[in-house]
């Protein structure tokens, strides 16, 4: 029996179950679920807000029309995730060593993310908007980010002979992380 329009607030997953395998219209506050095998649940347009979802199974899990603020999703493997119909929005949050390799993600929005060592190898993030991130560390190889917004993003390594980058914006500030590979010193 599917969950919704259902409000959890402060709740330990780790020490009590998820009540159902499909969540619509729920939103999850302060709530954790670091290290829980989420394989194969649903949500639909659900919000979690200050939770920490990291190192969590996400085989087959079906994000779809999710907001995430504020939470800590370290190690996450989206390519495991339910492709279809995904999409996530991201303020604001941790992705740190998580991977989105080959993930179809477009016009997504990354806000105020860390996303330090974050895999975006052969996804699709064109017309996605990164603000105010910070992606020291990050793979891109092969990604798609035609129209991508980078502007007020930080610490990029972006090889434009090695992924597609055609209208993507960036900082006239952070254009060496567009060159770093060429090993060119600039001032």
């Amino acid at each position: 029996m599917a969950q919704f329009d259902q409000h959890y607030q402060n709740l330990d997953f780790s020490l009590e179950s998820l009540p159902d395998n499909d969540f619509e219209d729920c939103t999850f506050s302060f709530c954790n679920f670091a290290n829980l095998n989420l394989s194969n649940l649903k949500f639909s347009n659900c919000e979690f807000r200050d939770c920490n979802i990291s190192l969590c199974n996400i085989n087959g899990t079906a994000f779809r029309q999710i907001q995430f603020i504020n939470c800590k999703m370290l190690g996450l493997h989206f390519e495991n995730a339910n492709p279809m119909g995904l999409q996530m929005n991201f303020n604001q949050c941790n992705l740190t060593h998580a991977s989105f390799f080959q993930v179809i993600l477009k016009k997504a929005l990354f806000r105020g993310c860390k996303l330090s060592e974050v895999d975006f190898t052969e996804g699709d993030f064109s017309k996605g908007i990164f603000q105010d991130c910070d992606f020291s560390g990050a793979i891109f190889y092969n990604t798609n980010l035609e129209q991508a917004d980078f502007r007020t993003s930080i610490r990029y390594s972006i090889h434009p002979a090695n992924n597609k980058i055609k209208k993507a914006m960036f900082s006239q500030s952070e254009i060496r992380g567009l060159l770093d590979q060429y090993g060119i010193v600039i001032e």
